[in-house]
């Protein structure tokens, strides 16, 4: 049985309200970093699996966060992330250590058939832009090797400057915070 409002189906009032909401939502996506920027990094392993990144609820979400002047977190309905966080980073960073390194790197699932001689799992404290103009990213890494060898940790606390206003600036931020990640991971915990 078809329900009616006004001359309209249910099905047609439903696709009115998705437009409507979608007309307001802008979608930032993460800008690919220079090659120049990534300097090389011999690492230890021939193949790294990047466990999806663990992140705080609000830098989890969808909308773009940003600290305000009195300290608390808010986040612009509708400018969003183009991707989900967690995933859009864990893609991030397993493309930076690949560039970095020149090993076989991906993001969980791993999808060869044989296992990565290490898993590296993120797990981010702080991710975001600061009202001061700058970007942070803090928190720790393990990396866990395949085989009986130790495995190792580190923390980081990387801050890069928002060059710029507005979302795209801070998209910016966050590609040059993980590409410093990316590095300091690759010198120190993957070495």
């Amino acid at each position: 049985m078809r329900h009616v409002i006004k001359g309209l189906t249910v099905g047609a009032v439903a696709l009115l309200a998705l437009a409507g909401c979608a007309k307001d939502e802008r979608f930032y996506t993460v800008p690919e970093v220079a090659s120049g920027a990534l300097a090389s990094q011999r690492i230890g392993f021939a193949s790294v699996e990047v466990l999806e990144v663990s992140l705080p609820d609000y830098a989890g979400r969808q909308q773009i966060a940003v600290r305000q002047a009195d300290g608390s977190v808010m986040a612009e309905g509708g400018e969003l992330w183009a991707d989900l966080p967690a995933r859009g980073m864990s893609l991030e960073l397993a493309r930076m250590l690949a560039r970095i390194s020149g090993a076989q790197v991906a993001s969980e699932p791993w999808p060869f058939a044989d296992r990565a001689q290490a898993r590296l799992d993120v797990r981010v404290e702080q991710m975001l832009a600061e009202g001061d103009g700058t970007f942070v990213l803090s928190g720790q890494y393990f990396v866990a090797p395949d085989s009986a060898a130790a495995g190792r940790s580190g923390l980081f606390d990387i801050v890069v400057p928002v060059a710029g206003e507005g979302p795209a600036a801070i998209a910016g931020a966050r590609a040059q915070a993980v590409a410093a990640l990316a590095a300091q991971i690759a010198r120190e915990g993957l070495r």
